[in-house]
This record gives structure tokens, C-alpha cells and sequence, in this order.
């Protein structure tokens, strides 16, 4: 049996508050690189050396453009990480937001147009 058209916005409500509560929150990805410099005498370039890292970075598209930038610590790096994983809830909160406004469509009454006398 389908929901009520109250429990249906009564769950509306619900997901604006959960909405309204989000913290600071961001899109992108946080990913680590490891490399080698330029300089020839560097240990880095030595056989069997891994290289330079690991560095973070932080990825995320702007207007089509990837942008990254660079982490400098842990405490960036932990900060980055919660902004988006609330971005990450926001996303799912819409997504509910959407289907259930679509369920919301479906069991409100149509309105009778008004009769008017002749």
C-alpha cells in the first residue's frame, strides 16, 4: 500500500532538516602520488628507490575543468575528507529529495477546476 500523501511530506520534512543540518561540504577525491624529482643526484632516481611520497591531492571538476591541489598536511587532508563525505550525503539526501517529491506528485489529488454559473 502506498505511503499517505502525509507520511509523504511528513518524510519530506524530514530530508529539508537532514538538508539544513549538513556541515561544510565539497565535491572531489582525495588520491596520493608518488614520484620522482628532477634532480639527477637525488636518492629518488637511485635502482630500486620508490620515489618521492606518498602526496595528497585533491581533485574536483570546476566548470568542466579538473582542478587539483595539493594537501599539505594531515589536518587538510582529514578536513578535505569530511567536506566530502558530507558532500557524498548531500548527494543521497537529493536523490531521496527527488524521488520521494515524485511520489509526492503522484498522490496529490488533482484539483477540480471551480464551476462557475452560466
Amino acid at each position: 500500500m502506498p505511503d499517505s500523501l502525509t507520511a509523504l511530506l511528513d518524510r519530506k520534512a524530514d530530508i529539508l532538516r537532514r538538508i539544513a543540518n549538513l556541515g561544510d561540504f565539497r565535491p572531489g577525491s582525495i588520491s596520493t602520488t608518488i614520484g620522482r624529482c628532477g634532480a639527477p643526484s637525488c636518492h629518488c632516481h637511485r635502482p630500486g628507490h620508490r620515489g618521492h611520497g606518498p602526496s595528497f591531492r585533491l581533485t574536483y571538476k570546476v566548470q568542466g575543468k579538473t582542478v587539483t591541489e595539493s594537501v599539505p598536511d594531515a589536518p587538510t587532508r582529514e578536513k578535505a575528507e569530511r567536506e566530502i563525505l558530507e558532500y557524498r550525503r548531500w548527494q543521497r539526501l537529493s536523490r531521496e529529495l527527488v524521488d520521494l517529491s515524485a511520489a509526492i506528485c503522484k498522490a496529490r489529488p488533482v484539483d477540480q477546476p471551480k464551476l462557475t454559473p452560466r
